[in-house]
């Protein structure tokens, strides 16, 4: 299938996609305040520069969009239909600068949470909170993932 805008509209959409202050980091942000945890944003002298850094447990949080970090297993991680090289190449960088970057984190000393795009919404936000809180206080794992899988959706 082919892109419905041309190359100049779809270049104006594609600049205006946030690095940092995007939606699920905010959501992710407002939860951790909530339990109680002050933290740091976007500290740019540790490796990768991550979204929320909690010094006092020296614990860092990136918050991943599920395309851009190509989150196996999740729908919205699906490759576009054009482009495709450019796109399988450009997501597989993504995916090993990310291993570098936990890498020299927990070389560090530092204790690494990763959460995945999908599991930002308001339906997963109590059991999120209580994943991310039960990760920073425990201590035990050097680094952990929190995706929609993980997470499971309130009795409606």
């Amino acid at each position: 299938m082919t892109d419905i805008y041309d190359s100049e509209k779809r270049s104006a959409i594609m600049s205006r996609v946030r690095s940092a202050n995007t939606k699920p980091e905010v959501f992710v942000r407002k939860l951790l305040f909530a339990r109680g945890f002050r933290f740091r944003i976007h500290k740019s002298d540790l490796p990768g520069k991550p979204d929320v850094v909690l010094p006092k447990w020296k614990t860092v949080v990136f918050v991943h969009g599920c395309f851009w970090h190509a989150h196996e297993g999740c729908r919205r991680a699906a490759l576009p239909a054009s482009h495709n090289a450019f796109w399988a190449e450009k997501l597989t960088r993504n995916k090993e600068r990310d291993r570098e970057v936990v890498a020299q984190l927990t070389t560090a000393g530092w204790r690494v949470l990763i959460v995945w795009e999908c599991a930002c919404r308001a339906k997963f936000a109590e059991a999120l909170s209580a994943r991310m809180e039960g990760f920073i206080r425990e201590k035990r794992a050097a680094v952990g993932q929190i995706g929609r899988d993980h997470l499971a959706a309130p009795e409606v």
